[in-house]
């Protein structure tokens, strides 16, 4: 900007000298052309006026031209002008024919000097023009080439912010998007800017604490719908699952049977071998099931040695089946105790139809089916029957 500042000067000083000096001094070369021209015009009149009164006019006009201060100007107009007046006076003072050799030469003289002060204010005109010219071509250059370096200072600006500044917010903004407290640990790239790096910090710390809570949110979830002791729902979370079960099924007019488990002689195990090995037959219990039961069945610990059961999808002959095949692996996974004695483990199951029922009835025909296969001798599956059922809520 500062080389384009000077150059602008030179143009203005330029532009100046044009006018205070040179085109007045131009002018004023003109002038003297002229009058030069008249000079000689005025001089040819004097040579040949036809009369005395004629010439006299002619050589008042000539003295005239010749005294006009702006000859002086100039050294050569001043010279030549003396002269050709002294000419002419000296011709029309003498009688006879004038010299017209003579004159030619001065006349001669008088035309190439106009000429030349034409050129000469001609050619300094055109070397201030070109002076000019030569100025505002530099500008232009120069003008080119800053706005070149102003481009380039853009370029390089904006790949500065982008690289730096843009792009670390799009990802800042696409990290925000998908936050979740669910997804591992973030790892962004470290900014170089000491802004940007700290916001990715706080992201990370943030999100941090987002999984910290998902993770306590998760075990207390995981407390309150879950048995401690098998990992089993428990009655609470068991029973919404059963109403959502029963639920499909008679919206969808789908078969589906409950059923009630009671572990066999349970307080006599805490009694003779401790509430340590009660608690390892309950976990066995429970993972034989899972094992044991299809994707779609439901098992909770009720509370105690007591478990339920529900079955989707399921008729309740095809459930005494699945509760048989339970009952058989449990009895092939008896519990080993620390001095090596295998500790059997049954089960008593009762079971009851749940199609077109509510989910309480269901419950207490399986807790009356499961008191009959207690009185029975344990040890097995006991369906019950509509008929069973409402007589066993009469006596209760």
């Amino acid at each position: 900007m500062a080389l384009l500042a000077v150059d602008q000067r030179l143009v203005t000083e330029a532009a100046t000298r044009l006018h205070d000096e040179t085109v007045p001094w131009t002018l004023e070369r003109q002038r003297l052309a002229r009058n030069l021209e008249e000079l000689r015009m005025g001089g040819q009149r004097v040579l040949t006026a036809s009369d005395p009164p004629t010439r006299s006019d002619a050589l008042f006009v000539v003295r005239i031209l010749a005294a006009h201060p702006g000859m002086g100007d100039d050294p050569r107009t001043a010279e030549l002008a003396a002269e050709v007046e002294g000419f002419l006076v000296k011709s029309a003072a003498t009688e006879g024919v004038p010299d017209m050799k003579a004159w030619d030469v001065y006349s001669r003289r008088l035309r190439l000097l106009a000429d030349d002060l034409s050129v000469e204010g001609g050619q300094r005109v055109s070397a201030e023009l070109d002076r000019m010219s030569e100025a505002v071509e530099q500008t232009r250059y120069k003008l080119l080439l800053n706005v070149l370096l102003v481009g380039v200072f853009l370029a390089s600006f904006l790949f500065i912010l982008r690289r730096y500044l843009i792009q670390p917010l799009q990802r800042i903004h696409a990290v925000l998007v998908s936050l979740d407290g669910r997804e591992p640990l973030l790892r962004l790239s470290s900014s170089s800017m000491a802004e940007i790096h700290a916001v990715e910090e706080a992201i990370m710390r943030f999100h941090a604490t987002l999984r910290e809570n998902e993770e306590v949110r998760l075990k207390l979830e995981r407390l309150a719908t879950t048995d401690g002791l098998t990992g089993l729902p428990n009655r609470r979370h068991f029973l919404g699952l059963a109403a959502d079960e029963m639920a499909r099924a008679r919206r969808y007019g789908r078969p589906i049977t409950v059923g009630i488990a009671d572990l066999d002689h349970f307080k006599q195990v805490n009694d003779r071998f401790g509430h340590g090995v009660g608690d390892q037959v309950l976990q066995r219990f429970a993972s034989v099931m899972v094992e044991t039961l299809r994707e779609t069945d439901r098992v909770g610990r009720f509370g105690g040695e007591e478990f339920a059961f529900i079955f989707p999808e399921t008729l309740p002959d095809e459930a005494l089946q699945l509760a048989g095949r339970l009952r058989q692996r449990l009895g092939e996974s008896p519990l080993a105790l620390p001095d090596g004695t295998l500790l059997a483990v049954t089960a008593s199951f009762g079971l009851a139809d749940a199609t077109g029922q509510r989910l309480e009835e269901s419950l207490a025909q399986a807790d009356a089916a499961l008191y009959e296969a207690k009185g029975a001798g344990r040890d097995r599956s006991v369906l019950a029957t509509r008929v069973e059922a409402e007589a066993s809520a009469q006596r209760v």
